[in-house]
């Protein structure tokens, strides 16, 4: 992807040195392009020169078409390089200049995007800023270059004026950094709170097709956990009713890949027909918990089989010979947005044959007329599959049975297109939230291989991005880079401890344990409570942002006290709790006022206002009746159990649940605890479940 032998001949510009993937796609850009360092601060101060920032990824369809008309133009490139410093930045290796400078621009214009374009002064204070540009004036947009004129003017004519404008936007920013932490008033969420957030996403529910908004429409993962887990609580019917019309609808949508298995970033239409068509690792780590347990409620086969179709997609597509993770596919092939993922009838013909292409066409809406530009996405939006079966006379898993080896022949026939690029950079934060959906997963389904998939991407985090301790953003070409954010610890700690409840190797829980005191030492506010998005050690920026609501990934700071209490809780250590509940407490005010937007925030709250079913299994991991103990755990949904298992023998250590604990008559022996109580000792897996499905607490 770094294109070295460019056909234009142009000598590389000052990102040759970088690793990302969409810094490397603007190597040869007639743009004088630096990447964010102190070099290229420097010289903004001391040429006195605006900076121009361009932050994007390398998946953004818009991000390509604005190189293309703009980067890719030597008049432009000159007009750039003449008058301002060009910095250009991958927001998912710098989530902290992204998060400061989106804020500027959604202050400065009331929308964001990427591209993000925005002009700095040389003290980094933003004073005009936009999305996408389209080279000419056009359709009400101004163009780039008269952009880049406008400013230059204002630069050079109007510097007090542009000063006073980013002295105000700057404070602005200073108020949203503080992300309405308060130490003096602490308020505990908790199932109130949460009811209240279900109540919002209920006034914003969308009937038809699920979901909470019209066009454009993103997964709303953080959102679908929380009700699922506070229907699993009070078994009320319209949170989990929502959950399922939503996971149903982008199950059916075009935003779910039927034929290679998970999910686009969004939908562009409100019917989740029609993606954006780049594929994040983020979303597939988001979703395939949600339908995990949505399966666990409710046995439902289309959330198993979406599950682990996502997980085959990212094992056989984003997963590095060394076990890492990698970030996303791009939206474009060819020169065209999902070119990749469409279908005509005669392309499915030659795949499948007559017979076979009749019945896969029909199911799935692959028509002469098209859905997308004349061709077709593969959606069941005219009928579930259930549906189908139905009027087909058989039964949803014997047509699943059937289509299952034809939509792979269409996958086998697809690899040979010319396919979207892959961004191959290891990220810390997602590859946690990977880990744990695959651990997960193997806790519901049972298969080795996604066990595997989070065994080796664990390994491969703690080999190649901790370093002395400290976690990095990312890796690639063999270079881990970066001072880890406050995500990086929080999701990778989360993403061990659901390791830990799968292999039980107490290794992952003593690592996970390690990253969350990190995370305390650095990234807590000891004023107000909560936590920073950058460490105490990180480099100076505008303004020290704090991580409170949910966004495209859940709010670290949510994340961070729920993977504390879940320490505490396999730990004992009252000090991560305490920990934990003044972050909550800190938040808690901002969180009443907008309750929805901080559902990560509300199922930690949820795990601290009501303690976790402990349950403790002592016996050989290999052992039949072991195992059987342990699948009737594993059979139900539980908001956050703490599961820990040990062979007979090996001492308990920090695992708190264990501690006293010996099999009865050397047979594999579990107990169920409630309230900090345990029940008495049971051998049979039969008397276990009846044991965990009776609410009442503990009795010795």
């Amino acid at each position: 992807m770094s294109r070295p032998d460019h056909p234009s001949g142009r000598r590389p510009n000052h990102l040759a040195g970088e690793t990302s993937p969409y810094l490397l796609q603007h190597v040869h850009n007639p743009v004088d392009w630096h990447p964010w360092s102190p070099a290229a601060l420097a010289r903004a101060r001391a040429e006195d020169r605006p900076i121009f920032l361009s932050i994007g990824y390398a998946a953004c369809h818009w991000c390509h078409v604005m190189e293309r008309e703009s980067f890719e133009d030597g008049a432009t490139a000159e007009l750039l390089n003449r008058h301002f410093v060009p910095i250009k930045v991958d927001r998912e290796e710098r989530p902290d200049l992204d998060e400061i400078y989106m804020n500027a621009v959604q202050l400065m214009t009331g929308h964001g995007g990427w591209p993000l374009s925005v002009f700095l002064t040389p003290d980094l204070e933003p004073f005009m800023g936009g999305t996408y540009f389209p080279p000419e004036d056009r359709r009400g947009m101004p163009g780039f270059r008269s952009v880049l004129q406008a400013v230059h003017q204002a630069w050079r004519g109007r510097r007090g004026e542009v000063t006073r404008s980013a002295e105000q936007l700057v404070e602005r920013l200073h108020e949203i950094a503080r992300g309405g932490a308060d130490a003096a008033t602490p308020t505990r969420s908790g199932r109130r709170e949460a009811a209240l957030a279900a109540a919002e996403l209920s006034a914003r529910f969308e009937p038809r097709w699920g979901g909470f908004s019209g066009a454009p429409k993103f997964p709303p993962e953080t959102s679908l956990a929380l009700l699922l887990d506070l229907h699993a609580r009070s078994r009320e019917a319209v949170p989990l009713a929502m959950a399922e019309k939503t996971l149903e609808s982008m199950a059916r949508g075009g935003i779910h890949d039927h034929v290679g298995g998970g999910f686009a970033r969004y939908s562009v239409d409100e019917r989740w027909l029609v993606p954006h068509f780049e594929k994040m690792l983020y979303n597939q780590a988001l979703l395939v918990p949600v339908y995990t347990d949505a399966w666990l409620l409710t046995r439902k086969p289309l959330y198993r089989r979406v599950a682990l179709r996502a997980l085959d997609f990212v094992r056989r597509e984003l997963t590095a010979p060394e076990g890492g993770f990698y970030s996303s596919l791009d939206a474009d092939s060819e020169g065209e947005e999902g070119k990749f993922y469409v279908w005509t009838p005669d392309q499915v013909r030659a795949a499948l044959g007559a017979d076979d292409a009749r019945l896969v066409s029909e199911l799935y809406d692959i028509t002469p007329a098209g859905n997308f530009d004349g061709r077709s996405i593969p959606n069941l939006l005219a009928g579930s599959l259930a549906a189908r079966a139905a009027a087909l006379g058989t039964e949803e898993v014997s047509l699943a049975s059937r289509l299952e080896p034809l939509l792979d022949r269409l996958l086998a026939a697809r690899a040979v297109r010319v396919r979207p690029a892959t961004d191959d950079k290891v990220l810390t934060a997602w590859n946690g939230l990977m880990i744990g959906a695959c651990a997960r997963a193997h806790q519901a389904f049972g298969r080795p291989e996604d066990l595997e998939s989070a065994r080796r991407a664990a390994d491969f985090a703690f080999a190649n991005l901790r370093v002395e301790g400290r976690l990095r953003v990312s890796w690639r070409a063999g270079q881990a880079k970066l001072n880890g954010y406050l995500d990086d610890y929080a999701f990778l700690a989360r993403g061990l401890v659901d390791l830990y409840e799968t292999a039980f190797d107490p290794r992952d829980l003593e690592a996970a344990e390690e990253l969350g005191r990190v995370m305390l030492a650095r990234f807590a506010d000891g004023e107000r409570g909560g936590f920073f998005f950058t460490s105490d050690d990180h480099e100076a920026l505008l303004t020290r942002t704090r991580s409170g609501h949910d966004g495209a990934l859940p709010s670290g700071a949510g994340v961070a006290a729920e993977v504390l209490l879940r320490l505490a809780a396999h730990t004992g250590a009252d000090d991560l709790r305490a920990a934990a509940e003044r972050a909550l407490d800190s938040q808690g005010a901002a969180a009443s006022r907008a309750p929805s937007a901080y559902a990560s925030h509300m199922i930690a709250a949820l795990f601290a206002e009501e303690p976790p079913v402990e349950i403790g299994i002592v016996g050989p991991a290999g052992d039949r009746r072991t195992r059987e103990l342990l699948a009737v755990v594993r059979d139900r949904y539980r908001s956050r159990p703490v599961v820990q298992l040990a062979a007979p023998g090996v001492g308990a250590g920090r695992r708190r649940v264990l501690e006293g604990k010996r099999p009865l008559d050397g047979r594999p022996t579990a107990w169920v605890c409630r309230d900090y109580a345990c029940r008495q000792p049971v051998t049979d897996p039969a008397e276990l479940a009846r044991e965990l499905d009776d609410p009442r607490p503990g009795r010795i």
